[in-house]
C-alpha cells in the first residue's frame, strides 16, 4: 500500500491487493469505451503518462472484450471493471482478466458473487446505512458516489470521525479543479475521474491528450503526498 497510504488511515491492504497498487496512484480513470480498437491505446496513453490502471466501465457492448484485450497487451496495468451491476457482468469481468470490480451501487447479488469467486469488490455507498451493509460483508474500501451532487469533501470529512477504518474512492465530479482536496483528505484511497478519457478524445484518437492528461494528475497527486502529515 506505500508508506504514505498507511500514515494516513488505519486501513491495512496486503502489497499483492489491486486495491493496494491502486492506492499508491491515487488516480483511477474511468471510461466507457464504444470501441474495443480503443483499448490498447488507451491502456498505454496511460502508462506513458505515468498512470497504469484505468477502470472499464459496462456502459458498452465492448467492456468485455475491451478489458480482455488490454489485459493480454498491456500486462502491468491495474484493470477494474466499473459500472458492474449482475452476476452476469462480474462473470463476465472476471473471465475478461479484470482484476478488481468496481459498482455503482451496493447489490447485494453483486457484492456477493466477488466474494464467492474471490475478485475483490468497491460498491458504491451514500449514506452510512449502506456503508454499514459494506462493513458487514468485511468490505474496508468503497466508492463514494456521485461525490460532488452527494456533498463531496464535507461528507467524506463527516464520516472520517465514526468510520476511521474505511478508505473512500470519490468519483462523480472530479477534477483538476478539486482533485488535490480530495487526494488531501486522509481516508480518500483514490478518487475515480472521467476527465482523463473523454469520450470525444478517443474518438479523435488524440491519444497524446490522455498522456498529458495523466502525467498532470500524478504530478498533483505526488504534489500532495511529498508534504508532510
Amino acid at each position: 500500500m506505500g508508506a504514505w497510504a498507511a500514515r494516513r488511515y488505519p486501513l491495512v491492504l496486503m502489497p499483492d491487493d489491486p486495491l493496494a497498487r491502486l492506492s499508491a496512484l491515487g488516480v483511477v480513470p474511468v471510461v466507457a469505451l464504444d470501441r474495443v480498437a480503443d483499448a490498447v491505446p488507451v491502456a498505454e496513453a496511460l502508462v506513458t503518462g505515468g498512470l497504469p490502471c484505468l477502470e472499464i466501465t459496462f456502459r458498452t457492448a465492448a467492456a468485455a472484450a475491451a478489458i480482455r484485450r488490454i489485459r493480454d497487451a498491456v500486462p502491468e496495468i491495474v484493470l477494474l471493471a466499473g459500472t458492474v451491476r449482475s452476476v452476469e457482468q462480474v462473470n463476465a469481468a472476471v473471465a475478461a482478466g479484470a482484476e478488481a470490480i468496481v459498482a455503482p451501487g451496493l447489490n447485494p447479488a453483486v457484492v456477493e458473487r466477488c466474494l464467492d469467486v474471490g475478485i475483490p469488490i468497491v460498491p458504491g455507498i451514500a449514506t452510512p446505512t449502506e456503508l454499514e451493509t459494506a462493513l458487514g460483508y468485511g468490505l474496508r474500501v468503497v466508492k463514494f458516489f456521485p461525490a460532488e451532487p452527494l456533498g463531496g469533501i464535507v461528507f467524506l470529512k463527516a464520516l472520517a470521525g465514526p468510520y476511521p477504518d474505511v478508505g473512500f474512492i470519490p468519483t462523480g465530479g472530479v477534477d483538476p479543479g478539486n482533485l488535490a482536496a480530495y487526494l488531501g483528505l486522509p481516508n480518500v484511497v483514490a478518487v475515480g475521474g472521467t476527465w482523463l478519457v473523454r469520450p470525444e478524445t478517443v474518438e479523435r484518437r488524440d491519444f497524446t491528450r490522455i498522456t498529458s492528461l495523466a502525467a498532470g494528475a500524478m504530478a498533483i497527486v505526488r504534489e500532495i503526498r511529498s508534504r508532510p502529515d
